[in-house]
């Protein structure tokens, strides 16, 4: 397809590279819940929990080390450092499951495992991000097609991981779990050894500089002096005000989340940052009118992917658990893993992703392609769609029953057109409004929203009904399937409808990038 020929040739270096640290993220992330539940032993509401918070805090630290990238460290550098720390925290989760007979030392090396996760994600996520778009121009129409480039190559990755890790892990032996684990340390160290082999020969700009040695914001600040641009600057009165207003908000909100949450913490931070982390940017001194303009869209589109993500990231969790108790699985008398069904959702995005540079490049050829906003509103109405399916299929099942994998099947498909629509199309989005000495943070703000919405998932788990106990939300009443399933049916609808009726009002605050 033409729409995938003639991008850079570092593009497919990244592809490699976010292939081979995805199989390490989805490898794990496809046996943690079991692991959790039947290695462990923790119950579904504290493994949900934990659950939440790993992959909120995944989500969280790319703005820190977007932050470091920016400023101190350069993409490259952040991204073997990341790499590194992740293999670490994967080794420590083999180790983890390598100890089930000392109940203590196996969870202090499982919650360590998750803190170099945590970290190492940190880095390496918002940074590899960023780097897809330092290979073009500004203004370069590939860059959406380029974006859905990466994401295929991060869901090649992400349909492998649970399919080795799953086989290995996912035995019904607890024991076996250990194996998963090892397969994504091995892999996260082929991330490093492929980056570092191959960078110095493939990462160049269109001007055959090469990029992610030099911080974003150094490099903007050389540009801007050879172009005799300059951005307003904070005087000292400024910067005590923000600095005043930024302690009383943060304050306030850590009070609220306190109240709100009751002692969880992760939540608390999670939460509070979703907030504190944006208005600092807006109150830097050196934004123009556009560029604080432009950073309201991304800030407002994150909003409104919270309730994607909340609702498409079940699938490490409850859908999860949905496949394991009350999936019928059997396929000519062989029982196929739970943890496989995560495999369906990266190989429709393979396919998917395959078709859509060539359906945008379609549609804006005949000035019809619809606008970023408007993109993310159709996948949030997919998201939606793919939740009444299975509505369908669980409707007055009695317990006990299991239900035909066609209707999971269905789910994972019509999830997966919304991600296409929204996803890559999102980090475009973000990569293009973006001023470029804020490239790598405002990526991490961007992955502050995932965030945010993998711990509200995280807590919405927590509503997965079990027998002897009554769970509500907002007054609505969750007994069944079905009743679970249609919090996400309206949640994700009235999200996508609004973000339809805002898509107009911000193509205007976009001042012209399309």
């Amino acid at each position: 397809m033409s729409a995938l020929k003639g991008h850079p040739k570092g593009l497919y270096l990244i592809f490699a590279t976010s292939t081979a640290e995805r199989f390490s993220y989805y490898g794990m992330r496809a046996i943690f819940i079991l692991f959790l539940t039947q290695a462990l032993l923790f119950d579904k509401e504290a493994a949900a929990s934990i659950y939440g918070s790993y992959t909120g805090l995944v989500y969280l630290t790319p703005l820190i080390g977007g932050y470091i990238a920016d400023k101190y460290w350069g993409i490259r550098r952040s991204v073997f450092w990341g790499a590194m720390m992740m293999a670490v925290g994967q080794f420590l989760m083999f180790m983890s499951a390598s100890t089930l007979n000392n109940t203590g030392l196996a969870h202090w090396l499982m919650y360590g495992g998750l803190g170099f996760l945590i970290l190492g994600n940190g880095c390496f996520k918002p940074t590899v991000s960023s780097l897809v778009g330092q290979l073009y121009e500004p203004g370069d129409k590939r860059l959406d097609a380029a974006y859905t480039i990466f994401y295929m190559g991060v869901n090649v990755g992400s349909f492998a991981a649970p399919l080795i890790c799953g086989y290995l892990g996912d035995t019904g032996d607890p024991h076996d779990f250990k194996w998963g684990f090892l397969a994504a340390g091995i892999m996260t160290l082929f991330t490093v050894v492929l980056f570092e082999t191959q960078k110095n020969k493939y990462l160049f700009s269109p001007s055959g500089e090469p990029i992610g040695i030099i911080p974003d914001a150094k490099r903007e600040k050389k540009e801007d002096k050879a172009g005799h641009i300059s951005h307003p600057k904070m005087d000292t009165r400024t910067k005590v005000r923000n600095a005043v207003i930024i302690t009383i908000l943060t304050a306030v909100l850590l009070s609220f989340f306190g109240y709100i949450f009751s002692g969880d913490w992760i939540s608390v931070g999670i939460f509070t940052a979703c907030i504190v982390f944006p208005v600092l940017i807006l109150l830097d001194g050196s934004l123009t009118k556009i560029e604080r303009s432009r950073i309201f869209v991304i800030y407002i589109v994150a909003f409104f992917v919270i309730f994607f993500w909340a609702a498409y990231e079940q699938a490490g969790a409850s859908l999860t658990l949905f496949a394991s108790e009350q999936t019928n699985r059997d396929i000519l008398g062989w029982e196929m893993p739970a943890s496989w069904f995560q495999s369906f959702n990266p190989l429709f995005v393979v396919v998917l992703a395959y078709i859509m540079p060539g359906v945008w490049s379609f549609l804006n050829k005949r000035k019809m392609e619809p606008a970023s906003p408007t993109k993310q509103a159709i996948g949030l109405l997919l998201l939606s769609l793919g939740y009444l399916f299975i509505c369908f299929g669980v409707k007055d099942v009695v317990p006990g029953v299991k239900v035909s994998m066609i209707w999971l099947t269905g789910l994972y498909f019509i999830h997966t057109m919304g991600e296409i629509a929204l996803s890559p199309i999102g980090l475009s989005m973000v990569n293009k409004l973006s001023p470029l000495r804020f490239a790598s943070l405002m990526m991490g703000i961007w992955y502050l929203s995932t965030a945010t919405a993998n711990k509200f998932a995280g807590m919405l788990s927590g509503l997965y009904p079990e027998d002897g106990k009554v769970k509500t939300i907002l007054g609505y009443q969750i007994a069944t399937m079905y009743d679970f399933f249609m919090v996400f049916v309206v949640m994700s609808g009235v999200a996508s409808l609004i973000l339809f009726l805002l898509s107009k009002k911000l193509q205007k605050m976009m001042h012209g990038v399309e």
